[in-house]
């Protein structure tokens, strides 16, 4: 069995968990974002080829090791996830009126992949 640090998904219909690593990775580099994969697996036994599914527990969890700067990094992946599926998704989720909900827009994107 794999940890959550050295498990990353290859599959092309989920997307969600490569973007978040690479934009963790991009932020933090290596060695923080395994600190960051170990949190969440030890305190909230989320593995990262579950992020999609519980996107509300990565928030909640990443909420609580980076505090406010949680924010910041769900917003860069949001436009990194917009950006993979092109700006016309983008648009469709502005009419939703959940822009400003990290946890729906997720739900949303991945429901309609």
């Amino acid at each position: 069995m794999q940890s959550i640090s050295q498990k990353v998904p290859r599959r092309e219909e989920d997307k969600i968990p490569r973007i978040v690593d690479r934009v963790l990775r991009q932020v933090f580099g290596n060695e923080a974002t395994h600190l960051i994969y170990r949190f969440l697996e030890k305190n909230y036994a989320l593995k990262q080829d579950e992020i999609t599914q519980k996107i509300d527990v990565f928030a909640k969890g990443l909420e609580e090791f980076l505090n406010s700067g949680a924010c910041v990094i769900e917003q860069k992946i949001l436009e990194d996830i917009y950006s993979s599926y092109g700006l016309l998704r983008r648009l469709e989720l502005q009419r939703t009126h959940v822009s400003n909900d990290f946890v729906g827009q997720i739900r949303l994107l991945a429901h309609r992949a």
